[in-house]
């Protein structure tokens, strides 16, 4: 192999295609992983190929968002999860086993393998050597089955690190200042490649905070080099065999190249609401703040939360603060307890949670009415909390320990002298210890052979082929960055209903406007017009699958996020691109009608089409879409294209 790590690890999985940007490649997958927001519809669609087994090396369904099970449809779905893996050999995580990142960070990842996961932070495996792909659930539950991923070919951009850390500085605020620079579309089509003698200086946990937050720039995925900080991490967890060095050739050439000096990087905030409205906390020093959480995929592992341990150690929060800490997985959790760190935050004042994706999710621990939640999480998407107009900043744990001291947001260089504390430093233990393997169910250890399913739990929805004409409402006009948040929320009281589409189809886009679902259920048939990066965030196909069973034929919008535009062509929704004059011009309730013979058009490989509005003016859409995607189009979706093939 030769070139730079990501055409390394793509050449040598390569299937179809060429690695030329913009080329569309199929790649063999080696591993998959889903969670229990995802999973079941990942599970449903796999029966739904008629498929015997799962044929990659490892898949594993994880069980990390709605662990407390406060609701029967939710322990319905994780019995379902567990008798599916166990019917098609996939490897399940209990429930509390923790987040599907880390956990499968513990034990799955390994160095110059393919991962697609049914999660956009499934590029945290990159800090390990390891490619991974965020991707819709359909998506993985066709890979379970043998077929190639395909992806556009996506430019690799040099990200060369120089210098090292400064006290009080750390990983998440590298992944910041490249969102202060970059913004949350800054990583589209690209993967950002990690180089530079300061890669040397993070170890191997570290470069996983970077990768995990490289989704929210964008990126189809990023990735470190391996080297002997790779390969320690992996012995440390007793996984030594699966290193693999992998290093970018002296001559590789990337498309683009970003430095960052490590020596520069100051303790940073996103601000409300979005990840890359960026600050040094300097700038927001002195905010109020009631509640610190501590954790995530990306902050929640033993090496971020043993900081805020030490930083609180002898002292207690401030009496208006209440903080939680929810580690990244069981494991983590016992070395905390084992190790008396447990102790010292509970005497601190601080809450212990499962280790769960709840909060990060408004599934638990909503912030209150009119206040500040500092958070070690990834994304800070406006209501994401479960408080609609809720005021939530993305920290490190550094600054969230020293600001739950403060009761207000502090830079901890400032409050050093006053609460005497110290920079904590980092650490990695010796050794990861911890019961994983009896929460993790192998194949060889499956007590079912039959898939079991609750009442809420309801076939797939399949799409219908393309027609000619396609015309309709405006159903709804957005704006830019819309969210999956804002399309299906993953609320407590929305997320119950995952594996029933009829039922989640009632909440789509409600967070937008309360009345969508019955408008568009009222229509039967329409467009939804969208600014900007219009699906931004999570990975959840529903926001695809839902709008599809309430009769949308398609959505016109001046840009789409990757995984999203992916999941429209999934479920059989036309993606087009506008321009911003017409973008301004359509309102929603006007008429649109494409104007071309649409299937026509599609199968021929028509770029342009011609939209009417309101039989009044006409405008210029693009659908840039590769022939596969033009036949998942013309097919109703992936599903009903995937049966054929596999027929």
């Amino acid at each position: 192999m030769s070139g730079t790590v990501t055409e390394q690890i793509l050449a040598d999985h390569l299937v179809e295609g060429s690695l030329e940007p913009g080329e569309e490649i199929g790649i063999d997958v080696d591993q998959t992983l889903a969670h229990d927001l995802t999973g079941t519809m990942v599970w449903l669609q796999f029966e739904a190929l008629d498929l015997d087994e799962v044929k990659v090396d490892e898949a594993v369904q994880h069980c990390d968002h709605q662990t407390y099970q406060s609701d029967h449809r939710t322990t319905d779905d994780h019995r379902y999860l567990r008798s599916a893996c166990g019917t098609y050999g996939a490897h399940f995580a209990r429930p509390g086993t923790g987040i599907c990142h880390q956990v499968h960070k513990e034990n799955f990842t390994a160095p110059g393998k393919v991962i697609i996961g049914a999660d956009s932070h499934t590029p945290t495996a990159g800090g390990l050597g390891q490619l991974g792909i965020g991707s819709g659930g359909l998506d993985v539950a066709v890979a379970m089955g043998g077929a190639p991923y395909y992806l556009e070919m996506p430019a690799v951009v040099n990200v060369r690190l120089e210098g090292e850390l400064d006290e009080w500085a750390t990983a998440k605020d590298v992944i910041l200042e490249l969102l202060r620079r970059l913004s949350v579309k800054g990583g589209v089509g690209k993967v950002l490649e990690y180089t530079g003698p300061g890669v040397e200086a993070l170890s191997a946990h570290e470069r996983t905070v970077i990768t995990n937050m490289g989704t929210e720039l964008g990126a189809t995925s990023s990735v470190f080099p391996t080297d002997e900080r790779t390969r320690a991490f992996l012995a440390r967890l007793g996984r030594e065999d699966d290193y693999v060095e992998i290093t970018p050739d002296e001559d590789a050439e990337y498309d683009d190249e970003v430095v960052v000096d490590l020596s520069t990087v100051e303790p940073l905030v996103a601000a409300p609401s979005m990840p890359d409205n960026v600050m040094p906390v300097a700038e927001a020093a002195g905010t109020p703040v009631d509640q610190v959480l501590v954790g995530s995929c990306t902050n929640g592992a033993y090496e971020d939360v043993l900081p805020v341990a030490r930083l609180l150690e002898g002292r207690q929060i401030h009496p208006k603060t209440e903080a939680v800490v929810a580690p990244g997985s069981k494991q983590a959790a016992e070395m905390l307890a084992r190790n008396g760190w447990t102790a010292e935050l509970m005497a601190a004042g601080v809450n212990m949670s499962e280790a769960t994706c709840g909060a990060c999710i408004g599934a638990g621990h909503v912030p209150a009415s009119d206040s500040v939640s500092l958070r070690t999480f990834n994304r800070n998407f406006e209501g994401r909390s479960g408080m609609e107009e809720d005021t939530v900043y993305l920290c490190s744990p550094e600054v969230a320990a020293a600001s739950a001291l403060a009761g207000e947001i502090v830079d901890p260089r400032d409050a050093a002298d006053e609460y005497g504390i110290e920079p904590p430093g980092f650490e990695m233990p010796d050794e990861y210890v911890g019961a994983s393997d009896g929460d993790l169910i192998a194949p060889d250890r499956a007590a079912d052979d039959a898939p079991v399913k609750g009442p809420n739990i309801k076939a797939v929805p399949l799409g219908e082929p393309l027609e000619a004409d396609l015309a309709g409402p405006t159903l709804l006009k957005m704006g830019d960055n819309i969210t999956t948040d804002h399309v299906i929320p993953a609320t407590q009281e929305v997320s119950v209903l995952r594996s029933n589409v009829p039922e989640l189809s009632t909440h789509t886009l409600k967070r937008v406007d309360e009345a969508f679902a019955d408008r568009a259920l009222e229509a039967d048939g329409g467009f939804l017009v969208a600014g900007e990066n219009y699906g931004q965030g999570s990975s959840r196909e529903h926001a695809a699958l839902c709008p599809m069973y309430l009769g949308v034929e398609g959505v016109l919008a001046r840009s789409f996020a990757r995984i999203h535009k992916a999941n429209l062509f999934n479920f059989g929704l036309i993606p087009l691109t506008i321009g911003e004059e017409t973008y301004e011009r359509i309102e929603q309730g006007d008429d649109v009608e494409i104007v071309d013979d649409v299937r026509t058009a599609v199968d021929e490989g028509r770029e342009e089409f011609t939209i009417r509005v309101d039989d009044d003016w006409e405008a210029v859409a693009r659908l840039d879409a590769n022939s596969r995607e033009r036949e998942l189009l013309a097919a109703g979706g992936k599903l009903p294209h995937t049966r054929q093939q596999f027929a």
